[in-house]
């Protein structure tokens, strides 16, 4: 597949070369059935391997994705939690390319969704010419992920009603899909092949809003993915997906590393409440996290290259930043001016003073 004009190739496609790589050498590693990689090729895959040349793409506990792999080996599902911007997504996306070579079958979760967009639908054109069939029914991401033995991701799930939630009960514990509607007898139970699981994500920032029942819980595995502890692995990080975002977008202009300290620590500082050396910040009400910190180099850098020659300065890293942190609370814009003042000021070294200049950007 040419994925030249895709914006954003998912992972089997993105990683396609060491997904086949990974597959050709892993004939001596036990594998569950309906899998297309071994547990220690998926956690290899999605951690890096350095004596494999393998990249690593998730930023995590290697104990932590150890436990989400076995849980996808059993008879129960996977469930993320955390702070937005942790990766909870991409995590999964990562897991379901290694298993199941796709990972397109994804429910998005909101209040709008209903139990057709889970499950299955009809073609009522089809349906009032010939009553319910196998030919009129339309699969959702569930049905097709059990007709094919493959992973279903499912985004913020409690972001949905818990009537809809609780669609997943039977599915997950009785591993079949009660199609009522079928007129042959034959149709009307599918049972979920071998290969087939949930992986569930739930944003602990929309917690109570629909809380999951305790049935529901009860059938998913929990891991709670935090945010990036290490300052250094997350400089690396943010380095890193912010170039190869660049590069996706054919725009030869790279971030610098001294203004991804600048970026990736007023991020950790704001997120933590602290300061490197221990000062208490009072964090801001949005949400500071790594995935925000990508987007805010990445903004700064195609802002440099339109409009500077591509040139990143620290001016630009304020400017996409206003756009980032400061949404809907005034009182955001006054913490960020006192970050500026009373921390920024401070900073002597590299950059720092240039990004101090810069504070007069700040709306």
């Amino acid at each position: 597949m040419n994925t030249t004009k895709i914006q954003r190739p998912p992972a089997e496609i993105l990683y396609a070369a060491e997904l086949d790589r990974l597959a050709a050498d892993d004939r001596a590693h036990p594998k569950p059935e309906g899998w297309r990689l071994s547990p220690r090729s998926v956690l290899a895959f999605v951690l890096g391997d350095n004596s494999r040349n393998l990249k690593p793409k998730f930023v995590g506990s290697r104990a932590m994705v150890e436990r989400a792999v076995v849980a996808l080996a059993t008879s129960r599902g996977l469930m993320l939690i955390g702070e937005p911007g942790t990766a909870k997504s991409y995590l999964s996306e990562l897991l379901a390319a290694a298993i199941s070579g796709d990972s397109t079958l994804v429910v998005q979760g909101s209040a709008g969704v209903t139990e057709d967009a889970i499950k299955y639908s009809w073609n009522y054109a089809l349906l009032l010419a010939d009553g319910p069939s196998p030919r009129s029914l339309v699969p959702a991401p569930v049905h097709r992920g059990m007709a094919a033995g493959r992973i279903v991701r499912f985004e913020e799930i409690t972001r949905c009603p818990l009537e809809v939630q609780d669609t997943l009960l039977s599915i997950l514990s009785e591993r079949m899909m009660a199609i009522p509607e079928m007129p042959a007898d034959a149709d009307r139970t599918l049972y979920a092949r071998v290969g087939f699981n949930i992986i569930a994500t739930a944003n602990t920032r929309d917690r109570g809003v629909n809380e999951m029942s305790a049935a529901l819980k009860r059938r998913f595995n929990f891991e709670t993915i935090p945010p990036i502890p290490n300052l250094r692995d997350e400089m690396d990080l943010v380095q890193r997906e912010t170039n190869l975002l660049l590069a996706r977008a054919s725009i030869p202009t790279a971030l610098p590393e001294d203004i991804t300290e600048i970026l990736t620590v007023t991020f950790h500082e704001l997120r933590n409440g602290k300061t490197g050396d221990g000062k208490a910040l009072e964090p801001l009400s949005t949400v500071m996290s790594t995935a925000e910190a990508v987007s805010v180099g990445y903004a700064a850098a195609i802002h440099a290259h339109y409009y500077d020659n591509g040139q990143v300065t620290p001016a630009h890293v304020v400017q996409s930043l206003s756009g980032s942190a400061l949404k809907d609370s005034p009182e955001d814009a006054k913490r960020l001016r006192h970050y500026f003042h009373h921390v920024v000021k401070e900073r002597a070294r590299g950059r720092w003073p240039e990004y101090y200049e810069a504070r007069t950007l700040l709306p």
